[in-house]
């Protein structure tokens, strides 16, 4: 990362370069869902399903700004959580977790190019018949997630307030008889920083809250809707932890030779976004991590479970705040999913109706006509033709 010179790159969303990149992550991601989406069959190691995604990401961005030199790979990860896992799992070579009929996976993503980052989210239920219908509380959940997701999209927009898109997703989660998960959290990004300081929470309550904020222009946010049809209280229950991000504001002179091999290999390849151990030696990596996280080198992503025999489902997207509306980059096609719940809350009606784009003649004033002026053609004034 080129941290002397970050502050002298524009990172305005006007720029049409810096909108490019954004785009251009986007569109490698939204790739990479597509190809696992359809790679998720029964049986199929999840190990073998993250390692074949990364890859596909790599080869995409090797053709992508490839004219000009800039830096570009995973800002997040594969990871591959089925039924009660919450988030984080993506394994290490050799294991042996395969997908079952009937798993809802959520699959978790992130590209970045020159810095400028998309990430993303999607939810399917594992299926031979993969136009089988979702039904029962697998397609509760994942209708929640669903119309949570275009709701928050809609929500977010100049003016509007953080806490209103978390309102937002609690009456969704209450129409469906689901829960939004506690500790999730949707971070505005900038350059190169993933996890930025303005967060909306999934789920408002006395241990989890956040500052409020109004959204503006020129901005982007990744917004992650977690729902689940238990409690929605997320545990770690010591299942490994693979995925790590670099601590950059702490230092330490590592004693074993391992360590300083992990954490050579995290400055120089991951230096500020989040990555799995099975990127680096895998022997070396395991023994390695440990110092680095007992110094707080590093901060982990544990995996975290909701109670068994509950599902979660996921949707998570970037969202670019311009003068022209809301763009939502990643919007993946939905699984068919028939839940016996709907949307009658009037005000959730309202929200999804509101536009994303910003139509900036609607509110023009149109000049006077001249007295004397002859009254135009039909044809002429029928604006749809």
């Amino acid at each position: 990362m080129d941290v002397d010179g970050e502050d002298e790159v524009n990172q305005s969303l006007t720029d049409e370069n810096v909108f490019n990149k954004y785009k251009t992550a986007a569109d490698v991601v939204n790739l990479a869902l597509n190809s696992l989406i359809k790679e998720c069959t029964p049986g199929k190691k999840i190990i073998d399903l993250c390692v074949l995604t990364d890859k596909v990401v790599a080869d995409k961005l090797a053709t992508s700004f490839s004219k000009v030199k800039v830096e570009k790979g995973l800002a997040f990860p594969t990871s591959i959580s089925v039924n009660n896992v919450v988030g984080h799992f993506s394994p290490l070579l050799g294991d042996a977790t395969v997908l079952n009929e009937g798993d809802v996976a959520k699959i978790d993503i992130g590209v970045h190019v020159d810095g400028f980052i998309s990430v993303a989210a999607h939810t399917i239920v594992v299926q031979e018949n993969a136009a089988q219908p979702i039904t029962g509380r697998k397609a509760d959940v994942i209708s929640a997630a669903l119309i949570a997701a275009d709701a928050a999209h809609r929500l977010i927009r100049p003016g509007n307030k953080n806490t209103q898109v978390t309102e937002m997703i609690k009456k969704v989660a209450e129409s469906f008889k689901c829960e939004p998960v506690e500790g999730v959290l949707s971070h505005e990004m900038k350059r190169f920083v993933i996890d930025g300081n303005k967060t909306i929470i999934n789920k408002a309550s006395l241990e989890h809250k956040v500052d409020e904020f109004e959204f503006e222009q020129d901005s982007i946010f990744s917004v992650d809707i977690v729902m689940s049809t238990g409690e929605g209280k997320a545990k770690d229950l010591e299942t490994r932890t693979t995925i790590y991000k670099r601590a950059v504001d702490q230092t330490y002179n590592l004693k074993m030779q391992a360590s300083r091999y992990v954490l050579n290999e995290i400055n120089k390849n991951f230096p500020t976004f989040p990555f799995a151990l099975r990127a680096l030696d895998e022997k070396k990596g395991k023994l390695g991590i440990t110092e680095c996280l007992k110094h707080e080198l590093v901060y982990p992503f544990p995996v975290l479970f909701e109670k068994a025999g509950e599902f979660v489902a996921q949707v998570k997207f970037t969202v670019l705040i311009t003068g022209s509306g809301t763009t939502r980059l990643n919007n993946i096609t939905a699984p068919v999913v028939q839940s016996e719940y709907k949307i009658t809350d009037p005000s959730i009606e309202e929200v999804l109706k509101l536009e994303t784009k910003i139509d900036k003649k609607k509110n023009k004033k149109k000049p006077a006509k001249s007295a004397a002026a002859a009254p135009a053609p039909v044809d002429a004034m029928d604006t749809s033709k």
